[in-house]
């Protein structure tokens, strides 16, 4: 640890910088300023040249423990204004010392402050530019928790990072805040369009659920087991995601129709067992596989022209033929698959065009009553326009479908799920193509 001055070496000190003449105590030329007086003699010019001196120690000592925690310290950037201070109180401190020496000292500490922080703002910046980059590349994702959680995280490391140059502040904040709006939007967006998707799904659970529930207490067992099961099967074919409670409400509503009309089924056929004894085993079919196709081929001529008839109609037709069609025996060979295909496209087109239908009237219906009906090219091309958007969601839902199937691992403990998966998958394909085929319809109806 340095030694105070003793007072003569006070005095030589503050003779080599200054001098007291007359009244007043004068610093030597000095960083280019011309003498100045800096204070006034008392007691005696010894007395006073040496309490300018120890004003300078003082001073001295500021500049000292401020160039040892510049050293020191990690974050010397915060030290540069205080070092700016001090330096400039160098050509207008009143006291008596070697003032150039300490400039030049604050001098040199400014240029390595103003160094440093010129490469922290430069990785600073590229740092900022990394987490735009990140923030822009969400712009394709799916995963809307796994993006919500990462634009958090960008946005922690963007507020931990130092500034860099104030030309560059505002450009990059727009840009990285750019970035997290447009995730934003995107999810928004997608929430409506799934909310949408929800109501529509629980309206068509609803809906069954009330025909279920219609039939429940029919005496006309034999025709209401054929109307459930084809309910059953629309329930299926639904292939809606909703909450799991919600889904397991509409369900358990669902079925406890349908239990209540086949307890009360149970009951009957037991009273009648004496009576459809003889009948015991009927329904299969010993048809030849050439009468087979040909029942077959009948049931595709007759859901291709569903189209034609009223919607509540040939939904109710098409329900009907899909279970005619479970009924005809197999067909072999290669046209077994192909009047399927036909067969199911048949009915898919007029499901879709009811889903369309109950779309186009909730549509309408929201509508300025004052406002005229559209022309029927243009009702065909609203229609047109409502597809593609319902393409747009199916081929979002199939993505995730096929997303998942991906990152699914080999096990075959996820056999059952991966053949659920690719049946899902294939049920979207089949949708898509089928709202496709619509369209078209529809723009020829609409001369384009």
């Amino acid at each position: 640890m340095e030694l105070p001055a003793s007072p003569d070496q006070l005095l030589a000190q503050a003779r080599q910088y200054g001098y007291a003449e007359g009244d007043q105590v004068w610093l030597r030329p000095v960083l280019d300023y011309p003498a100045r007086p800096v204070g006034q003699v008392k007691d005696s010019p010894e007395a006073s040249l040496r309490y300018f001196a120890e004003r300078f120690a003082r001073y001295q000592a500021k500049v000292e423990e401020l160039l040892r925690s510049i050293d020191e310290s990690d974050n010397k950037g915060s030290f540069l204004m205080k070092a700016l201070h001090l330096k400039e109180q160098a050509g207008s401190y009143d006291a008596l010392g070697d003032f150039a020496g300490l400039h030049q000292r604050l001098s040199v500490a400014e240029d390595a402050i103003q160094a440093t922080v010129r490469h922290n703002r430069a990785k600073n910046l590229a740092t900022k530019n990394s987490l735009i980059e990140q923030a822009e590349a969400l712009r394709d994702t799916l995963d809307w928790q796994e993006g919500s959680d990462q634009i958090k995280e960008l946005r922690q490391a963007w507020i931990k990072t130092g500034p860099v140059e104030k030309e560059l502040t505002d450009e990059l904040e727009k840009r990285f805040q750019t970035a997290a709006d447009a995730f934003y939007a995107r999810k928004k967006d997608y929430l409506a369009v799934k909310k949408a998707m929800n109501n529509r799904t629980l309206d068509q659970y609803k809906d069954l659920i009330r025909r279920s529930e219609a039939l429940q207490n029919s005496t006309d067992f034999e025709d209401t087991s054929r109307k459930l099961k084809v309910l059953q099967q629309a329930w299926k074919e639904i292939d809606g995601t909703l909450p799991r409670k919600q889904a397991t409400d509409l369900w358990a509503s669902f079925r406890a129709a349908h239990n209540h009309f086949f307890e009360r089924l149970k009951i009957h056929i037991e009273s009648q067992r004496q009576q459809l004894g003889s009948n015991a085993g009927a329904g299969g079919n010993n048809g030849s596989g050439e009468e087979n196709l040909r029942r077959k081929r009948a049931l595709v001529a007759e859901a291709q022209e569903l189209l034609k008839r009223p919607m509540p109609e040939a939904v109710t037709r098409a329900k009907e033929l899909q279970a005619a069609w479970k009924q005809v025996g197999p067909v072999r060979g290669e046209e077994s698959d192909q009047v399927w295909e036909q067969f199911i496209m048949a009915c898919d087109k007029v499901f879709e065009m009811s889903a369309l239908d109950y779309y186009m009237r909730k549509r309408q219906a929201t509508a300025d009553p004052a406002t005229p009906a559209p022309a029927p090219a243009a009702e065909a091309a609203l229609r047109v326009q409502a597809l593609r958007e319902f393409i747009r969601l199916d081929e979002q839902e199939r993505q995730v479908l096929a997303d998942n199937l991906d990152k699914l691992s080999p096990s075959p403990a996820n056999d059952a799920f991966r053949t659920l998966l690719q049946s899902k998958i294939r049920a979207f394909d089949r949708k898509i193509r089928t709202k496709n085929d619509l369209i078209v319809m529809y723009q020829a109806a609409a001369g384009r």
